[in-house]
Formats: C-alpha cells, sequence, structure tokens
C-alpha cells in the first residue's frame, strides 16, 4: 500500500493497515483520522506522536499479538508476515543459541509477566540473546518503558515499510 492508497481507503480498510504496524486501537483511531498525510515522514511523525501516550494496558494489548523472539509466528496475514520478516535471523542461528533464548523468554515472561519485546529486524540473535538477559534486571517501571520503545521502534518501522511513495519505491530499487 502506498502513501496514497492508505490517505484515501476507507477507515476500515486504514485501520486495518495500521492495526499491523502496532494493534493498539486508539493509536490506530489516532493515526487514521490524521489522514491525508503529504508524505511517509508526516505520517511517521503523527505516529510517533501519538505512541507517546501508550501505557502498560497499551503495551499489553499489543503483545497479545506477538510471537516470543525465537518462535516461528504461526498464522497467516500481514502481522504474521512482518513478524516472520523481522525474525528471520533468528531461523538460522545455532541450536545452543535458540536454546539460551527460550530460556530467557521464560525468564522473562515469569519475571515480568508478559513476552519479551525487541525490534528484531537488524539484529542478531546473539544481540537480542544479551538484550533479553540484559533486561531481567530492568525493575517493572523501566521494563515498560524500554518495552514501550521497542513498540513503537517496531510500529514505525512497519509503517515505513508499508507507506511507500513511488519516488521512494523506485530510490529503493537504485
Amino acid at each position: 500500500m502506498d502513501l496514497d492508497q492508505f490517505n484515501q481507503a476507507s477507515p476500515a480498510e486504514a485501520s486495518a493497515a495500521a492495526s499491523v504496524w502496532v494493534a493498539i486501537p486508539a493509536w490506530v483511531e489516532q493515526v487514521v483520522s490524521g489522514r491525508p498525510y503529504a508524505s511517509v515522514d508526516e505520517a511517521a511523525d503523527a505516529a510517533e506522536t501519538a505512541s507517546r501516550t501508550w501505557d502498560a494496558a497499551d503495551l499489553d494489548a499489543a503483545l497479545a499479538h506477538h510471537p516470543r523472539i525465537g518462535q516461528r509466528p504461526t498464522g497467516s496475514g500481514a502481522e504474521a508476515d512482518a513478524s516472520r520478516r523481522e525474525q528471520a535471523s533468528m531461523a538460522g542461528t545455532s541450536a545452543a543459541i535458540a536454546d539460551e533464548m527460550a530460556a530467557a523468554n521464560a525468564a522473562y515472561e515469569e519475571r515480568f509477566g508478559r513476552v519479551f519485546l525487541i525490534r528484531a529486524a537488524g539484529r542478531s540473535p546473539e544481540e537480542m540473546l544479551a538484550e533479553a538477559l540484559r533486561r531481567l534486571g530492568n525493575d517493572d517501571a523501566a521494563e515498560a518503558t524500554e518495552s514501550l520503545a521497542q513498540l513503537r521502534e517496531i510500529a514505525l518501522l512497519r509503517l515505513r515499510q508499508t507507506l511507500h511513495t513511488p519516488d521512494s519505491t523506485a530510490e529503493a530499487r537504485r
């Protein structure tokens, strides 16, 4: 979907697209109601500003749909496809790292009551494991803040990957 298509889509279609970026209904509504956007940067700025109101309840709602790091996303659809792309580096990791990540995920869930969230795109399995282990030392408030920042990074990355313009697509191919 390019930016023009997003701007011209029905509210339901635009909401479906934005829900893939992050499944927080109030945020989706705010991003969709801000249309039309003159540029992808303008849409990303509006989305980033709207994300500053997220709280722990929003985080928990969004994480209800997120797979664990290292766990193959199940199902079909845009959200599962995005998770598969973002976690591609975990697919080829060693069994030892995969086992350590599974143990870190379990410890994290025991400690914080939610799945470990990190922007996986552009990170190696070793980096993600190190971050999971480091963040186990956070207190609840610090970890909620870090998780919300990671969720924001994921949402904005997905937005930018979705809302291309014809010129930016041609530029990216060069």
